[in-house]
């Protein structure tokens, strides 16, 4: 069960005009509760004049070696966001000594260090949790080799440069680094522009052997995902091999509700080993019905992207009014995000504990 601490604030690291790492300090009797797989994500919580945010930032740091007690520090990435509360304060306010509440990891956009080739497609910020899983993979398996296509604006905008950097020192022939910039022309490399579907389909064949890439990470904008996806199927690359985290995603897209909701509905929840039925009102969602009567329940950005919210329909249907975090096998096996479901039948059971 995913669970709030105060952690403090250790480091205040500007990467870009408009990005910082935050590193976090985590005390020995907590660092089992953060341990990580590469890739993972934490929310991060504020209270300001009675009004409660959330945030959800992927951790850029290594993941704590096997057999070890966790993460001694946690680092993450910022990147500012137009009108963001928290991204605001993170960057303007936040000083090292300062607590946050963060919550412990979660998210399935992970790698476990194994064998082969792999690669990952990220625009902006979506570096950050592919330099998580990079750095591990590389240090933990020597028979594994990366390649990391990655699209930014410029070169000041760039996220973590310095670190990508050094990775690519320290494993000159096991990591291939591919950069493009959509609004500078670079003395080396690729010509400027964005990394779109058609020019995705035509690069990566040339870059690498396609069909041997064990796995696929696609990370940043949704429409780079997207098109990124897109360009990887038509190669014929399975969706088992596809893994995709977006950030952001504008409001207004997603499917168009098709199913009306029952004039009483009620949901029956098992969450954190204890259950309750409580009806749900008009518009709600069932995560809506669920914080009326259960605070603690898991969730971070309510926008269908982070996925924190999961739950297991156990009995009754749903509708979603959209989903960019679950994968289709999630779906298929039974999984829903309960910040966008609205109930279908009269009664709806969900477990968040499995």
């Amino acid at each position: 069960m995913a669970r709030f601490h105060p952690l403090t604030v250790t480091a205040v690291d500007r990467l870009t005009d408009d990005s910082v790492a935050l590193t976090f300090a985590v005390p020995p009797e907590l660092r089992a509760e953060y341990r990580h797989a590469p890739g993972q994500h934490l929310a991060v919580r504020r209270v300001s004049d009675g009004t409660e945010t959330r945030r959800t930032y992927s951790i850029c740091s290594p993941a704590p070696a096997p057999g070890s007690d966790g993460p001694s520090e946690l680092r993450v990435g910022v990147r500012l966001v137009e009108g963001g509360a928290f991204s605001t304060y993170a960057l303007k306010e936040v000083g090292v000594g300062d607590q946050l509440e963060v919550m412990t990891p979660a998210g399935r956009f992970t790698l476990e260090p194994a064998p082969g080739l792999y690669a990952a497609i990220v625009g902006g910020s979506g570096i950050t949790p592919v330099l998580s899983i990079v750095s591990t993979l590389l240090a933990r398996e020597p028979a594994a080799r990366f390649c990391l296509i990655r699209g930014d604006r410029t070169t000041a905008s760039t996220m973590f440069l310095e670190e990508v950097a050094d990775l690519k020192d320290r494993y000159p022939e096991r990591l291939q680094l591919v950069t493009v910039l959509s609004r500078e022309e670079q003395q080396a490399g690729l010509p400027t522009g964005r990394l779109d579907r058609e020019r995705l389909a035509e690069l990566l064949p040339a870059l690498l052997p396609v069909p041997e890439v064990a796995g696929w990470y696609l990370c940043g904008p949704y429409g780079l995902v997207q098109g990124a996806e897109r360009a990887l199927r038509a190669l014929g690359v399975p969706r088992a091999r596809i893994h995709q985290e977006i950030f952001h995603v504008e409001s207004g897209t997603g499917p168009v509700p098709t199913t009306t909701a029952p004039a009483h509905s009620a949901v029956t929840v098992r969450l954190d080993g204890r259950g309750g039925t409580w009806p749900v009102r008009d518009g709600e969602t069932l995560l809506e019905t669920v914080l009326r009567n259960r605070p603690d329940a898991p969730y971070a950005c309510k926008g269908g992207v982070c996925g924190t919210c999961r739950a297991f329909l156990v009995s009754g249907e749903v509708r979603m009014d959209r989903n960019f975090a679950l994968e289709p096998e999630e779906t298929e096996a039974g999984y829903v995000l309960a910040c966008q479901s609205h109930p279908v039948t009269e009664k709806v059971e969900l477990d968040f504990d499995r």
